[in-house]
């Protein structure tokens, strides 16, 4: 049943994340031909944001080590924007010579995280990131900048808000049109979340500039999205199925899952034009490929799976 709350969005972006950041933590390679017709699939099911690769050094996330190979697969569909992550100047030499229009940098709102992430400190990185989005913008790219740890870190616990804010004003100063604030490793709540929210608008940033990026290590990824919704949040990230972690943070469990996201939204009237069935029945099919059955609760509960 369709029951619409007051002081929400008509509707919502949904950044799907699963072909890039999904895919990165899985143990196992899965094939390019397998990532491309995934790509295809979430794309016949609606999504119009894709996130497909990431042009990252092999050695550092080898699952994504054919972005030269799939990225040419999929890069003609139409009406679907697919961004890629460009970690340093090789990265968007690269993608800029396969033709990419979107990219992403990811920074880290704490030193330990920097230091495990990018052996750098928080402000060596805006430092190597800034001319990569220079020469983006020059190019006429639209630059994402993601900001992981905004909520909690595993090496030094909570982060205060003024160092999230401090990082986040950053990035967009240096010509991000956009920010996803990550919790990466799932410890944030809704109060949390719209104090954040609240502390980037006091300080400058417009609400039309930020998307949420929550992981569910304590089942609170739902309640946090709806917090931001609540602030006028209109970008979400998920990955189909909830695949995804993060290989630097071994505490980080799985993204929020698109389908199970999709599931409220749907029910709040919120539009994202995603067609449920087509998801799910696409995470099922991928979920077949890495042998695991899904471990969102709704492709759970709408393909029986087990």
């Amino acid at each position: 049943m369709v029951v619409p709350a007051q002081d929400l969005p008509a509707r919502v972006r949904i950044h799907e994340v699963g072909a890039r950041d999904g895919l990165q933590n899985e143990n196992a390679t899965v094939p390019t031909e397998v990532k491309a017709e995934f790509i295809r699939r979430l794309a016949d099911a609606g999504l119009t944001t894709i996130e497909a690769t990431s042009f990252v050094h092999p050695k550092w996330v080898p699952q994504l080590a054919d972005a030269e190979q799939l990225f040419p697969l999929v890069r003609d569909l139409p009406g679907v924007h697919l961004p890629v992550l460009v970690p340093n100047a090789r990265g968007l030499d690269r993608a800029l010579a396969l033709g990419a229009t979107r990219v992403a940098v990811f920074a880290s709102a704490t030193e330990s995280f920097a230091k495990a992430n990018l052996n750098r400190t928080v402000d060596e990185a805006l430092a190597m990131f800034e001319p990569v989005v220079t020469h983006a913008r020059q190019e006429r790219l639209h630059v994402r900048g993601y900001l992981s740890m905004c909520f909690g870190d595993p090496w030094e616990g909570a982060v205060p808000i003024h160092q999230v804010v401090r990082v986040s004003k950053a990035l967009l100063d240096m010509g991000c049109d956009e920010l996803s604030l990550g919790d990466t490793i799932g410890v944030a709540t809704p109060g949390h979340v719209q104090s954040l929210l609240a502390e980037l608008n006091e300080e400058g940033v417009p609400t039309s500039s930020i998307g949420v990026h929550f992981h569910d290590t304590y089942g609170q990824a739902l309640a946090n999205t709806l917090a931001a919704l609540q602030h006028g949040v209109t970008t979400v990230d998920a990955s189909a199925g909830g695949l995804g972690g993060c290989p630097f943070a071994k505490s980080a469990t799985g993204n929020l899952a698109t389908e199970d996201l999709v599931w409220m939204l749907q029910g709040l009237g919120i539009d994202t034009g995603v067609d449920l069935g087509r998801l799910t029945a696409t995470s099922v099919w991928m979920a077949g490929r890495l042998g695991r059955p899904s471990p969102s609760r709704t492709v759970r509960a709408l393909s029986h799976q087990e």
